[in-house]
């Protein structure tokens, strides 16, 4: 069996589960409400306070989606109780950020600010200006939306300026050394 899949998902106090006879699982909880569709290789149940999968054979298809399917449903119980986080730091002179309504204003060295539209289930922050916090119930979303901040300006390996995650190391390239 797949380790992954294997090991049951526990229910955190609070969540409600179900599980459809078309194989879909929702998962809802106090600040949002979550699907995972489950192909029939795979099937679930609830078993006291926790979910069990089960695969109907060993073939090699339903031992990849077993584990697969165990993660997402993790997933959506981790992020109807707690929810997912990405940081990202703005850096360079003048490179800013402020969010009015659904949209996020980015100002990043370019003739003309980006407006980006947030996405629905998805909450952004920002701190004086430069920190950016992107917050959500899916997982999936939440890193999607992150990335493409980033994708606006990537951090260039000479001077570290751009968009960059908080916990992201760069490596740094040496500039241009004197001639003789």
């Amino acid at each position: 069996m797949s380790r992954v899949g294997k090991a049951p998902v526990v229910i955190a106090g609070g969540v409600q589960v179900t599980i459809s006879p078309t194989n879909e699982v929702v998962v809802k909880g106090a600040k949002s409400s979550m699907k995972v569709l489950m192909r029939p290789e795979v099937s679930a149940k609830v078993e006291g306070n926790q979910i069990v999968l089960t695969r109907k054979d060993d073939s090699r298809e339903a031992r990849s989606l077993h584990g697969l399917y165990r993660a997402l449903i993790q997933n959506a119980m981790t992020g109807v109780t707690a929810g997912f986080t990405k940081s990202l730091d703005l850096v360079g002179v003048g490179y800013r950020a402020a969010v009015s309504g659904k949209k996020l204003e980015l100002s990043l060295g370019y003739s003309h600010p980006i407006h980006f539209q947030i996405p629905e289930g998805i909450e952004i922050k920002v701190d004086k200006q430069t920190n950016i916090s992107v917050t959500g119930a899916s997982r999936e979303l939440v890193g999607q939306v992150a990335a493409k901040i980033r994708g606006f300006r990537p951090p260039e390996p000479y001077l570290g300026k751009g968009v960059k995650y908080s916990d992201e190391k760069l490596r740094r390239k040496e500039g241009k050394s004197a001639g003789k």
